[in-house]
């Protein structure tokens, strides 16, 4: 069943197209990445997606609702990771967590569940504004995941992870997809995209370029496709 069907949408800004017509679908469980350059229209497109920026033309459903139709329903079932950081800096960890879990119910063993898998239990009493660039790419993080929702939009994930967490951080992804949660998240990071991706979808100048699926054979391998391939889209 189709978690993701969006058809023909498309959005400009003043006299700037920034999304050309663009079509897609992902099944349950299904992890679609998106990859190009600074422009490319990736976060148009995922913001799109997450209900933040309206659509101009053409259609995106979620679980078969239509966000113009019933935007309490669609949204529901979404769990958004913007590109940037915004919050009170006063706020602590499990705050900022039982803040964000308040709108969808979520109970505080989950909070402190989701502080213990990211790696934040030391911190769960620090103010935000103390923590490092990749503990708070970490609470984004949790925030997004944090009511289980159905469909997974991340906008550029693992900005700020050091090699270590980039590992947990793929494991984790792999984990979600199997539980039936759909993925959808832009990276420039080739390897995670080869390790978790069952589609790469590369995007230029608001347009989607080339679609590739990924048989999961060889994740070594692909990920040097994907490297070279982005590489030349990018001369």
């Amino acid at each position: 069943m189709s978690m993701i069907d969006i058809k023909n949408v498309s959005k400009v800004f003043k006299h700037k197209t920034a999304l050309y017509p663009f079509s897609l679908t992902a099944e349950d469980g299904e992890c679609i990445v998106l990859c190009g350059g600074n422009g490319a229209g990736k976060s148009t497109l995922l913001q799109m997606i997450a209900g933040i920026s309206a659509t101009g033309d053409g259609t995106v459903l979620i679980n078969h609702v239509d966000i113009k139709q019933n935007r309490k329903q669609y949204v529901s079932f979404i769990g958004y990771m913007p590109d940037e950081f915004f919050a009170q800096e006063t706020l602590i960890v499990t705050e900022f967590l039982t803040f964000y879990g308040s709108f969808r119910k979520v109970s505080q063993s989950r909070v402190m569940e989701v502080i213990h898998i990211l790696g934040l239990a030391a911190k769960k009493d620090e103010m935000i504004k103390h923590l490092s660039k990749g503990m708070r790419q970490r609470l984004l993080f949790g925030q997004a995941w944090l009511a289980n929702p159905s469909v997974l939009i991340l906008d550029e994930p693992t900005n700020g992870l050091d090699p270590y967490w980039i590992d947990v951080f793929i494991d984790l992804l792999k984990k979600i997809k199997q539980s039936g949660t759909t993925i959808i998240f832009s990276t420039h990071m080739m390897d995670v995209a080869a390790e978790v991706a069952d589609q790469v979808i590369f995007m230029e100048n608001g347009r989607m370029t080339e679609a590739i699926r990924n048989d999961h054979v060889n994740p070594k391998q692909f990920m040097v496709e994907l490297l070279g391939r982005y590489r030349q889209k990018e001369e």
